[in-house]
């Protein structure tokens, strides 16, 4: 019987993942705060796939005494949302448990490790791809991998993800996960989401191809300033390609701003310019496009 997991929060990759390991018989729960998506999930998780639609079996709750001493979970909420995952995982992840965090942005192991301790902490990042296209429905982005810090908790977790589909590497740095995520994540996101167009348009924009490019390689260049190797050695390449394999996809960011919902811009592009002051790294573009989300953002 496969290990039974948690998943923090019901957005796209919430429902991607939640639907990929159900199909394999996997007791999936997500614990979130939406109460129109958490009313759909607990119909089922229905996955849109080369024009069909299949539902899968989860349970989804806001109530966190209802997850109680779970050992592996992931967390997959907003960046701004962390702290209140770390509240909740608090008072449901076992004492020998795991949460694996596969988010966008820079800080949110930070945030949960404060409060579950560092050895319950996974870091992991993924180039996966999807799109909410209604409470509890989601539509794949396009073929991405999930790279994960070596973990000795994470051991049930990783053959798991591959049985269902999903391409995992492992990897001992830590830190260049993080910072290789935050290449792509700041070339594509922010521009999708201020020209309304999926990941693949932007190569067919050459002054966004353009933009793509600077803004890449200022976060590479912080990353270098920090000693952090990056898992690619050209991160306009490593950003393109992404893009290309998710031509379809519409980024979070993307789908934050239609919602009219808080964007993960501050953890992204504004923390590369903080890192990048503190370094003494101009980030002219990536501060340029983090007021331009901001100057967007509905309050």
């Amino acid at each position: 019987m496969p290990s039974p997991i948690l998943i923090i929060g019901t957005g796209a990759l919430a429902c991607l993942f939640a639907a990929r390991l159900s199909a394999i018989g996997v007791d999936v729960t997500l614990l979130g705060s939406w109460a129109e998506g958490l009313r759909a999930l607990r119909k089922g998780v229905r996955l849109e796939e080369n024009g069909e639609e299949t539902v899968y079996p989860v349970w989804a709750t806001d109530k966190p005494s209802d997850c109680f001493g779970q050992r592996h979970a992931l967390v997959l909420v907003k960046a701004w949302q962390t702290e209140r995952a770390a509240r909740q995982l608090g008072m449901c992840l076992a004492p020998d448990g795991v949460a694996l965090t596969l988010q966008n942005g820079y800080g949110n192991r930070e945030i949960l490790a404060k409060s579950l301790g560092a050895n319950n902490v996974a870091l992991g990042v993924t180039t996966t791809g999807a799109t909410l296209t209604g409470p509890g429905r989601v539509r794949p982005g396009g073929p991405g991998t999930i790279s994960v810090e070596s973990h000795p908790r994470l051991e049930p977790i990783i053959p798991l993800l591959r049985e269902a589909g999903f391409v995992v590497e492992e990897t001992p740095n830590a830190d260049s996960l993080v910072w290789s995520k935050l290449v792509i994540n700041a070339a594509i996101n922010p521009l999708t989401a201020l020209l309304r167009i999926p990941n693949g348009e932007l190569l067919a924009r050459p002054s966004a191809r353009v933009l793509m490019a600077d803004l890449a390689y200022e976060v590479a260049t912080v990353a270098a300033a920090l000693h952090i190797p990056l898992t690619f050695s050209d991160p306009v390449a490593a950003a393109e390609d992404v893009a290309r394999r998710t031509d379809v996809n519409h980024s979070s960011m993307y789908q934050d701003i239609q919602r009219g919902a808080p964007t993960e811009i501050d953890a992204i592009c504004g923390a590369i310019v903080r890192v990048g002051e503190e370094v003494g790294v101009p980030t002219p573009v990536n501060k340029t496009i983090w007021k331009l989300i901001k100057a967007g953002e509905i309050k």
